[in-house]
């Protein structure tokens, strides 16, 4: 009798969602701890707060603000008010005028960023990157029990960065996701497939990541508000109003299901770089202004390119007018390019084909077909170029 080679069951599938609680705020806080327990927003350029000859700072108020910038983030203090990342400032300075209005300070951001994911990657190194406050860890076959870990977690980041961040360890990384929000801050959330019916299911259907507003409301309009409810609809009426493809994710998610993989690398698709304006600015009036804007925003994309060790054949522009209008246009060049005067050039024709009728709020330079840059060649002199070039 032949006896067949035993095989190993696979580990169960334990993937964890770390995301920083209030990162940009929090961060902010180590640096002015008289700030804590206080409504703090962080936005806009600016200056420091100047130091007072008492020793005290003196510190913006959000009342006061005029301008056209928005909300990165805000404390939880100020999220009661109603202010939340994204948000006008103009807006939430008549929801909160007595909120403290810090600048952004993204040196700092980015500094402790990378602190928290050094600390996370001398525990697990199996992590995918999702942004500066956010990361995935693939806790498969780790040794030690979810909580235990989680712990061991929290806590090294804590070390290493003084701040507090909430952890969720699921069978998924949507569960993990939507979990890392039930117990903020400073949560330690650990989920089954059997916690569904009790924890996620009386969730909104847009906690799920990628039920976006506009799935949101033709949901709600179809009586399906809950995550639960999402998950006993009738198939046919979902692909009736949504088609068979997204019926068919709406469903699965609704049920916990998900089996993307922790991905520890990935290319970038594409690069961009855009800058909103603190006025709308003509065309013609301000034309010196927008193409020294223009050419800014094609020098930094040449540095990320060169940084990111990468080239490009497709360039576009992104415009958004006064009236919140956004247009984009894009070009696919017969030869790959990684410098700014290149870019330029065909970013240059990607606006000869906008009609400029309104006046501009925002404007984008970007670029994609990327593939790796294997004979990089020395940058060229910068030359000044007008909007339109």
């Amino acid at each position: 009798m032949t006896d067949f080679p035993q095989t190993t069951p696979a580990a169960p599938r334990r993937i964890a969602h770390l995301d920083m609680d209030a990162f940009y705020a929090s961060v902010e806080l180590l640096r002015y701890p008289e700030l804590r327990g206080l409504p703090v927003v962080i936005g806009g350029g600016g200056s420091p707060p100047p130091l007072q000859s008492d020793g005290t700072r003196l510190f913006a108020r959000l009342g006061d603000y005029v301008g056209r910038g928005v909300i990165t983030t805000s404390t939880y203090e100020a999220r009661k008010f109603g202010v939340f990342s994204a948000m006008g400032m103009m807006k939430a300075a008549r929801l909160a005028p007595q909120a403290i209005l810090l600048p952004t300070d993204f040196a700092a951001y980015r500094d402790c960023s990378r602190r928290f994911k050094e600390a996370v990657a001398q525990i697990v190194p199996h992590i995918e990157d999702r942004g500066i406050d956010e990361i995935y860890i693939d806790l498969s076959g780790h040794p030690e029990p979810d909580e235990q870990v989680g712990r061991r977690l929290k806590d090294a980041v804590r070390a290493a960065t003084g701040l507090s961040c909430s952890i969720a360890i699921a069978p998924n990384k949507l569960l993990a996701k939507i979990g890392s929000e039930l117990d903020k801050p400073d949560g330690l959330t650990l989920l089954s497939m059997d916690d569904i019916p009790a924890r996620i299911w009386p969730l909104p259907a847009a906690k799920v990541n990628g039920i976006g507003p506009k799935s949101a409301r033709k949901l709600e309009a179809l009586g399906i508000e809950t995550i639960g409810q999402l998950a006993h609809a009738r198939p046919s009426l979902l692909q009736e109003h949504f088609g068979l493809t997204y019926a068919s994710w709406l469903l699965r998610v609704a049920n916990g299901e998900d089996q993307r993989p922790v991905v520890t690398h990935s290319d970038p698709k594409s690069i961009s770089r855009e800058t909103t304006f603190e006025r709308d600015l003509h065309v013609i009036h301000d034309r010196s202004r927008l193409s020294e804007v223009f050419s800014r925003l094609c020098g930094q994309l040449e540095g990320d390119l060169q940084r990111k060790r990468v080239v490009g054949r497709t360039v576009g522009i992104k415009l958004r007018f006064d009236d919140f209008r956004t247009v984009t246009r894009d070009l696919t060049l017969h030869h790959d390019v990684a410098d700014a005067d290149a870019i330029r050039g065909a970013a240059g024709q990607c606006l000869k084909r906008v009609p400029f009728e309104s006046r501009i709020r925002l404007l984008g330079v970007r670029i994609s077909s990327l593939r790796p840059m294997h004979d990089a060649s020395p940058a060229k002199e910068p030359r000044q170029l007008t909007l339109l070039d």
